[in-house]
């Protein structure tokens, strides 16, 4: 292992974390679409399953990630980044972990408290469960509603954490010129 591979992420953890982030650009991209779409529109039962499916394949990924990273440490960061960013970059990294988790949880919890009872096929072919805790309830519809608006606000807070951890990276690479970008970029040099 040379000392810039010392610096950097693992292969793992730069395809995990690309992977997922594309997945939820995605996911954000095609949940905003599918909300603004009327009812009656004919690809929207087609379209809210494919959101489910990556919604759970994001959630599969993600507990990839967290396994991944609890079992690979991070590159030490710069030592001439101050301690407030240093603490700003662990507090976001742990934001992204709850919400990469949280946020398909509460569409999987969601899709279980609907009263209409919609049965989740992955890509139309692995049968997912609805959670159980849901199965007992007599009246579903006001739980359905807390966990839609649960999902929502946890996909904006993501879109907020996102903008911050891109604005943060591009400082990092073109004001500070520290190398923080190219640990998690395969194709920069620190």
């Amino acid at each position: 292992m040379s000392a810039a591979d010392e610096i950097r992420y693992t292969r793992v953890a730069i395809t995990l974390h690309w992977l997922i982030a594309f997945l939820i650009l995605g996911q954000i991209a095609g949940g905003l679409y599918m909300h603004n779409l009327p009812n009656t529109a004919e690809n929207k039962f087609a379209l809210y399953q494919l959101h489910k499916s990556f919604g759970i394949t994001v959630l599969l990924l993600s507990l990839a990630r967290l396994g991944w990273r609890l079992t690979h440490a991070a590159p030490p960061m710069p030592a001439s980044m101050p301690n407030w960013q240093k603490l700003g970059a662990q507090i976001s990294h742990i934001g992204f972990y709850v919400l990469m988790i949280g946020t398909p949880l509460l569409g999987w919890a969601m899709v279980s408290a609907s009263p209409w009872g919609i049965p989740t096929k992955l890509f139309g072919v692995i049968p997912w469960p609805h959670l159980p805790v849901f199965s007992t309830l007599e009246n579903k519809e006001p739980v359905e509603e807390i966990l839609k608006e649960m999902h929502e606000v946890a996909a904006f807070a993501i879109i907020g954490l996102l903008v911050l951890h891109i604005a943060a990276a591009l400082k990092h690479q073109y004001a500070d010129k520290d190398g923080v970008l190219a640990r998690m970029l395969p194709f920069l040099k620190g």
